[in-house]
């Protein structure tokens, strides 16, 4: 991945507690402000390459669903996602976790796939029409809600 955003936080949580709570993406809509719930597809029901969950989201009065797959997935250290609609990648996310003297340091990351010639219709149904400010500021807010569940 070559990340558009990636934002850093100190947790005072250890690794393995930040890996379990990222990873069980039923607990999504507690950290991210535009994620409100995600449940496992059908045939998973826990964290492992190749799993599919449906991520619920939300702006404002705009309200769309996306399908994600996990890519890559490193114990207490590393998990990446790709999401796809209609079959298409539009986005690739993931999270870092380095282990650090008081608990660890999580990175998250964002990579922006959608074409030029397609963002205005990706505005239209999320009603974000500047992606990359949006994800930023959801990633710190993400990052902070993690880390006040976790301290």
């Amino acid at each position: 991945m070559t990340p558009d955003i990636e934002v850093s936080r100190d947790i005072a949580a250890a690794p393995s507690a930040v890996f379990a709570a990222l990873t069980d993406i039923t607990r999504m809509g507690e950290w991210s402000p535009e994620t409100h719930s995600a449940e496992w597809n059908e045939g998973f029901d826990h964290a492992a390459v190749g799993a599919e969950y449906t991520g619920h989201n939300r702006n404002g009065d705009k309200e769309w669903s996306i399908l994600a797959r996990i890519v890559e997935l490193v114990p207490d250290e590393r998990f990446f996602f790709d999401c796809e609609s209609r079959g298409f990648i539009f986005s690739k996310w993931g999270y870092a976790i380095e282990p650090t003297d008081s608990g660890c340091r999580v990175t998250e990351y964002s990579q922006n796939l959608i074409p030029e010639a397609a963002r205005a219709g990706s505005a239209s149904i999320s009603g974000v029409a500047d992606r990359l400010t949006h994800n930023r500021a959801g990633m710190e807010a993400t990052l902070e809600r993690l880390a006040a569940a976790l301290e």
